[in-house]
């Protein structure tokens, strides 16, 4: 693995033997808009030959739609989507810095979404299950390798110990039998016979006096 970001190992909980697994940037293919944008601008700004009493407007709109493709460069480059050994988290924002987080206990599934363009070019998008949904990591888009790396995401949670357990599972999870409940157990042993009635009488409530008949 790559060595981790700083803006990344900053977030990190050392004090509490947190490592990072894998380090997700964003696949080239999420520049493909920008680029676009940029051919654009060029399209706009050599418009000021075709009408040059008014060459300042294709300049202008050439130059805020080259800011808006660079500002989008910006914000993908400083996307990253972090696995650790204890949660996944998301770290975005060029200005401000946002940060969501979701531990490994609260995942319940991962699906792959990749288009036909990102099964030629090998990316995908991740869209996460969770017992609580984190805002910014319902989905994540245009991941890398993404069956490797959901692979990743399970066998991290598989080595973490938190599947098969009832008390870590969600609210309202349905429990599986234990494999205990399935072994045949022999019958329970009869009863002892109870012991005779103390004297002839039995009269608890004190409302009779007849002789008890037990031949009945």
């Amino acid at each position: 693995m790559t060595e981790v970001d700083p803006r990344t190992a900053r977030h990190l909980i050392a004090d509490q033997g947190e490592v990072v697994i894998d380090e997700v940037r964003k696949h080239w293919a999420a520049l493909t808009g920008p680029v676009l944008e940029v051919c654009g601008g060029f399209v706009l700004i050599l418009l000021t030959g075709a009408v040059p009493k008014y060459w300042p407007v294709p300049v202008l709109l050439g130059l805020a739609v080259w800011a808006h493709a660079i500002w989008r460069i910006l914000d993908r480059r400083r996307d990253r989507f972090v696995i650790t050994n204890m949660r996944v988290f998301r770290i975005h924002g060029i200005l401000s810095e946002h940060i969501a987080t979701m531990p490994l206990s609260r995942i319940l599934d991962i699906s792959v979404d990749k288009p036909f363009i990102g099964r030629i070019f090998g990316y995908g998008h991740f869209v996460f299950e969770s017992a609580a949904q984190a805002q910014g990591l319902r989905e994540i888009r245009y991941v890398g390798d993404p069956n490797e790396r959901g692979l990743t995401i399970q066998r991290v949670i598989q080595q973490a110990g938190l599947r098969g357990y009832a008390g870590q599972q969600p609210e309202g999870a349905r429990r599986m039998p234990d494999p205990i409940d399935r072994v045949p157990r022999p019958p329970l042993p009869p009863l002892p016979p109870l012991p005779p009635l103390p004297g002839d009488r039995y009269d608890p409530d004190g409302t009779t006096t007849d002789p008890l008949d037990l031949t009945r």
